[in-house]
């Protein structure tokens, strides 16, 4: 068994062994990602979130093997067919599927032609074909005929004896590992359309007839057709060229060409294509999905965090509207905080057409409330709304800012919205919701399902459990990234923060509510159940403004105020002045601070935090607006150049919002002048472009779009050098090892 996870964890990621045992060790302390990565960089060698998690994860599927791997040697064990050389495969397997493979011949099965053909007694008979010796074997097959036994002729005898032969070749883990690799590396996935549901399936037409190896599919195509296949539009065939199974087969089990042989030869395509090849085909299906969920939610993963950590626009008295025609627009006020101050509707668009009284509402309410922002959803009548708010002269110092919307419906109707406003109706929640996204996206967004934002790619087909997985360590991250003002958090967020639970997060907000604001981050204590781990956890995520300590609104963990205390009194100078100076930050020796506990990442952490306490890591917010003579699909013309924002990244490309209620996609080929492989290393979620029309095709709901300073020009040529002799490339390899000497003298 598997005893040192750390060497194997260490090996696979290319890190020391000590620096996975020290995360193992934390993790089972109590440790999670974000407090590792963040407070224990000496211990773990300054790991990121990143690989931490992906070591908690490993970890965990590890013991996974070893529970199933002492689970098999226990069964196999119990049939009394353990020996100490398969106890020795067992424990060497290092993949559950090697693991199965060894176990396949052990395994308890339902009745199988095989079983049913031994327990007629034609054991001994598949035993002497498979010798493959020169015989008469219609011959020696009828001395297994037995009516009493189900046996009623020597062709009943030679079927049994194959089906027996065809099962040994199925369970054989070599000729299995050997056929799953021939897969894996010549394997081509074949998507055909149903008869009759070429209409109705029409979305998948580019699957209607494709062949690809399976080595190269692209993930979202992959998942593309096994949507297809699953709504009963498309019909998927996995395999490799026959005959290069079978010569893989037959070189293993074919000896000479006798009557034996022969029989062995028919045993071997009835084992490929009655077992082995459905067998092996549901493990390929399996593992190129497992794949293709892996670069999906990857790719949904880093959507999220961009969207997460938008620019805020910060704390502004916000007008909120949910736009809309006949059933007008809802309208609401909030305060800096956040908090609903007032409800309106109006009606500036079609059917009514109110514009006078809407806008006098609209003048009303900006200056009873001193609006400083005016927040618009980018859904039905999000355009023609946003004309109709700037054209009625509101003071130029109210920023009209279009918001994406995605998820807000699916907030309004969630219990949570139904605890913060359990009078108002889910048309003011969900403008609450859009308006509360400009000021803080993170806070807003954290109360919504991530898979009701928008930015993923088929995150319906891919295995819910890891995409949750997933989607809960970007959250967490970026919660605890950012920092979380515990005085003014809603339960959802301070829910993410490190170590902190469902029903400690309860007793947080009863605390603050009956005490009042929290003073200090050790005040904290005093909560209900806040014990010292969890305080360790999670008091250095957690923000306290206008504090008596500076350090409650930094990421300064209060286990290190004696180290920024002992550098303000080494120069005897106040933590408030270390702060605001820079030359007394300066003129500190961090290295002269340097502990047994603490390190020098932790203390130039200290450094960066004493720089800027309570700083938002996030960019500035920038206002974009959209050309204000388009508003529909019908207004674009090729060629033109807009203003857009990018919706979501896959990896085919990305969808931007130019503001005619329909995003168009930037295929990868046109993302940059460049080759771009992979989209999300070059544009990301919530980017402002500009981008320029190259298609429209209004039936179909398409627009194509490109980011290429030259969008409708010829590929360029590419010249290919010409080849060098020999001599040419030894003086050129001559030269370069001449400057590299050089370069180090």
């Amino acid at each position: 068994m598997i005893i040192n996870y750390s060497n194997v964890v260490a090996t696979e990621l290319a890190i020391k062994a000590r620096q996975v045992q020290a995360v193992i060790s934390l993790i089972e302390d109590g440790g999670t990602v974000p407090f590792i990565a963040r407070y224990r960089k000496e211990a773990t060698g300054s790991l990121d979130e990143v690989v931490i998690a992906k070591i908690r994860d490993r970890i965990e599927q590890l013991k996974e093997l070893d529970k199933r791997r002492a689970a098999i040697l226990k069964s196999i064990d119990e049939q009394g067919k353990l020996t100490s050389d398969l106890t020795k495969k067992i424990n060497e397997a290092e993949t559950m599927t090697a693991l199965e493979d060894i176990y396949l011949p052990y395994k308890p099965k339902r009745k199988t032609r095989a079983s049913m053909a031994r327990e007629k007694g034609l054991e001994s008979l598949a035993e002497i074909i498979l010798l493959q010796k020169a015989m008469d074997v219609h011959s020696e097959a009828r001395k297994f005929v037995d009516k009493e036994k189900g046996v009623g002729s020597t062709e009943d005898a030679l079927q049994g004896a194959r089906d027996i032969i065809a099962e040994k070749i199925n369970e054989n883990a070599d000729i299995r590992a050997r056929v799953r690799k021939l897969f894996l590396s010549r394997g081509i996935i074949k998507s055909r359309v149903l008869k009759g549901k070429e209409e109705a399936a029409a979305k998948y037409k580019d699957y209607f007839d494709r062949e690809e190896p399976v080595s190269k599919v692209a993930s979202h195509r992959l998942l593309a057709m096994r949507r297809g296949e699953k709504e009963m539009f498309l019909s998927l065939d996995i395999s490799p060229n026959e005959e290069d199974v079978f010569r893989i087969i037959e070189k293993e089990y074919l000896k000479g060409p006798n009557e034996a042989s022969m029989q062995v030869e028919i045993a071997i395509k009835d084992a490929y294509k009655r077992l082995l090849k459905p067998s092996i085909e549901t493990e390929i299906r399996l593992e190129t999905r497992k794949k293709a969920d892996v670069e999906a939610i990857s790719v949904f993963k880093e959507n999220l965090r961009q969207l997460l950590l938008s620019a805020p626009l910060g704390a502004k008295n916000v007008m909120a509207i949910d736009p809309g025609f006949r059933t007008g627009c809802k309208v609401v006020c909030l305060d800096k905080q956040g908090k609903l101050l007032k409800y309106e509707a109006i009606f500036p668009n079609e059917p009514q057409k109110n514009t006078v009284q809407s806008a006098a509402t609209i003048h009303e309410l900006c200056a009873k409330y001193n609006i400083e922002a005016i927040a618009i959803g980018n859904g039905t009548a999000g355009r023609e709304t946003e004309q109709f708010v700037k054209s009625i002269g509101l003071s130029k110092d109210i920023l009209v800012i279009m918001v994406n919307e995605s998820g807000a419906s699916i907030y309004s109707a969630s219990e949570t919205a139904r605890e913060e406003f359990p009078e108002q109706d889910v048309t003011v929640r969900g403008s609450v919701s859009i308006g509360r996204r400009l000021m803080d996206p993170l806070s807003e967004l954290v109360k919504i399902d991530p898979k009701s934002i928008g930015v993923g790619q088929y995150q319906h087909d891919v295995d819910q459990n890891a995409l949750k997985q997933g989607l809960d360590d970007i959250v967490i991250s970026c919660v605890n990234g950012v920092g979380v003002e515990v005085n003014t958090a809603s339960r959802e967020l301070l829910s993410y923060v490190s170590g902190l639970g469902p029903a400690l997060v309860k007793n947080i907000i009863a605390y603050r509510n009956e005490n009042g604001p929290f003073k200090s981050r050790e005040s904290l204590r005093k909560v209900p159940r806040m014990g010292d781990k969890v305080f360790e956890q999670s008091a250095g995520f957690l923000r306290i403004k206008n504090a008596v300590n500076p350090l409650d609104n930094s990421g300064v963990h209060p286990e290190s105020y004696k180290v920024v205390e002992k550098m303000a009194g080494d120069i005897n100078e106040s933590i408030n002045a270390l702060i605001s100076e820079k030359e007394l930050r300066n003129s500190i020796k961090i290295d002269s601070n340097i502990t047994d506990t603490i390190g020098l990442p932790t203390l130039k952490d200290i450094m960066d935090e004493l720089e800027k306490p309570g700083r938002d890591p996030r960019k500035s917010f920038e206002q974009m607006e959209f050309d204000d003579s388009v508003h529909s699909m019908e207004d674009l013309k090729i060629g033109m150049s807009l203003n857009g924002i990018i919706t979501n990244v896959t990896n085919f490309g990305a969808f931007v919002d130019v503001g005619v209620h329909q995003d168009g996609l930037v295929h990868k080929s046109h993302l940059a002048d460049r080759f771009v492989d992979n989209p999300a290393d070059f544009v990301k979620v919530q980017q402002k472009v500009n981008a320029t029309v190259i298609g429209v095709d209004i039936p179909r709901k398409r627009i194509s779009l490109s980011l290429k300073s030259d969008p409708f020009g010829e590929k360029p040529k590419v010249k290919k050098p010409a080849k060098r002799k020999p001599e040419q490339r030894m003086d050129s390899f001559q030269d370069k090892l001449s400057q590299l000497k050089n370069r180090f003298k």
